[in-house]
């Protein structure tokens, strides 16, 4: 079994995955927008912007895979609470990761020092997701 995060973006999405093919060296899997959707879109599923908006992406960060869309989910409320986690063997990679995700965004806790990694830093990105960047300690593994 696997769990992949899906990110629901409000208008975005497309602008999103162009970050983050950048900033984390991405690989875009797929990419589907509302027009190309073989069956009709009812008028109150498609998001603002129109049918050029994605209705599906898929993107590899490394070998893990994040989908997206600027679909809205239906109910609004409820859990709200996470932070995607991306681990790295080096210091230089996690402090290259966490200043590009950084670019237009805001730190919430600076990249550096902690009892549990020599290297970890949390930050929102321009979109709103939240992000921890880490060096996994080889004594704590």
């Amino acid at each position: 079994m696997k769990i992949e995060p899906y990110l629901f973006f409000n208008g975005n999405a497309e602008e999103a995955l162009a970050f983050y093919e950048r900033a984390l060296g991405a690989k875009v899997e797929a990419k589907m927008r509302y027009a190309d959707c073989p069956d009709p879109v009812p008028p109150e599923h498609m998001p603002p912007g129109g049918p050029q908006k994605l209705l599906h992406a898929s993107l590899l960060i490394g070998d893990a895979r994040i989908m997206m869309s600027d679909g809205v989910p239906l109910e609004s409320g409820g859990f709200r609470g996470f932070s995607l986690s991306l681990q790295y063997s080096t210091e230089a990679e996690a402090r290259r990761t966490f200043d590009a995700l950084a670019h237009g965004g805001r730190i919430l806790m600076p990249i550096g020092k902690t009892f549990f990694s020599p290297c970890y830093g949390m930050l929102l990105d321009r979109f709103g997701v939240q992000w921890m960047v880490m060096v996994c300690d080889p004594q704590s593994a």
